[in-house]
């Protein structure tokens, strides 16, 4: 039942096990940054892309088989085409290039806008919701934000890769979007392991004509960067994100977007020692508050929604805790993939 998992989930409180989830997907989704700049310190943008795709959709796809999700996916063909293409193989090799040149911490940091992006390729792809004064407000926070890490901690020489940065933020936005209008009926687990390994196959002659392959082994901890973002950043990230969605409902989840740059920033000041900047603060603050503001929604149209306005009370005091009874992964996995964006870091 499309959506049954998702609104059991979302009328219940959060438990301990699902701020279990919600931290562990904090920490995951915040920290790729921190090993994407290990890894392109030797690997090309391209060929950490196919690595990173390849070990995950090789995770991904036997999942997928196993309930039945890649048949109806590829009946769609083209839109998956569109979604992997937005999602995975533009946004994931622009910030690998991206992050030849700036900090894992500034990356983390400015992908936080992908919020104020997405609401602009929303307005342009025909939703016409009315934006808010506190919408606008949030623009106005988000634009500061950018202009004080740009202005005051990139510098003018990085200029070229926070263009890099642009074009994965807009691909990040425009992933979900197509996600939402044409494939928000299919199951999740489908989606992303076809999207990886499309995306995986497109990158064998992309590396191949552009002479992408390492030409000596990787050290060790190139390797082991590799194998986490693929493995736990990529797939193990999926399927945690349907469990905590499964858990706490997509709404809560969706507050995971305003984590995972603080922990990128953490992440890069101790193991990479990324300084931390005044501005970086001013513009860290900036943007999340700038990101919560645009994704508020208009009170008036919420008020009218019902489902916006009754959450069931639950029914004795052991459903408020941590012994309901919890949707499983496999349930979870049959449902479609939730409305928050990015979908895969």
């Amino acid at each position: 039942m499309v959506g049954g998992v998702r609104q059991r989930a979302q009328n219940k409180r959060m438990t301990r096990r699902g701020f279990l989830l919600f931290a562990s997907l904090g920490i995951i989704w915040g920290v790729p940054y921190l090993f994407i700049k290990i890894a392109v310190a030797e690997l090309t943008p391209e060929f950490l892309v196919l690595a990173r795709t390849a070990i995950a959709a090789a995770l991904l796809l036997p999942i997928a088989a196993r309930h039945r999700a890649i048949a109806p996916v590829l009946r769609r063909w083209k839109p998956l085409l569109a979604f992997a293409l937005f999602e995975i193989v533009l946004a994931w090799y622009f910030i690998n290039a991206a992050e030849q040149t700036l900090s894992s911490s500034t990356v983390g940091l400015l992908l936080a806008t992908i919020p104020l992006v997405a609401m602009a390729v929303a307005f342009l792809g025909g939703r016409r919701d009315r934006l808010t004064g506190v919408n606008l407000v949030g623009v106005a926070f988000g634009m500061v934000g950018v202009a004080a890490i740009v202005g005051f901690d990139v510098g003018g020489s990085d200029l070229g890769a926070v263009a890099q940065l642009a074009v994965a933020i807009v691909g990040y936005a425009v992933g979900p979007a197509i996600l939402a209008r044409y494939l928000h009926d299919l199951p999740g687990v489908g989606v992303i392991a076809c999207a990886l390994g499309i995306s995986a196959l497109a990158y064998v002659p992309i590396v191949a004509l552009t002479g992408g392959w390492p030409t000596a082994v990787p050290s060790t901890m190139t390797i082991v960067s590799v194998i986490v973002l693929a493995v736990l950043c990529s797939a193990v990230a999926f399927l945690l994100m349907f469990a905590l969605v499964a858990e706490v409902g997509p709404i809560r989840m969706s507050a995971i977007t305003y984590v995972n740059p603080a922990v990128a920033v953490i992440a890069g000041a101790l193991f990479l020692n990324e300084p931390i900047s005044a501005w970086t603060v001013v513009g860290f603050a900036a943007i999340l508050l700038g990101s919560a503001l645009v994704t508020r929604p208009d009170p008036a149209k919420a008020a009218a929604t019902p489902e916006a306005e009754i959450t069931e009370a639950p029914d004795s005091a052991t459903d408020a805790g941590d012994d309901h009874e919890h949707p499983t992964l496999s349930e979870a996995l049959d449902e479609p993939i939730p409305p928050t964006e990015p979908i895969v870091r």
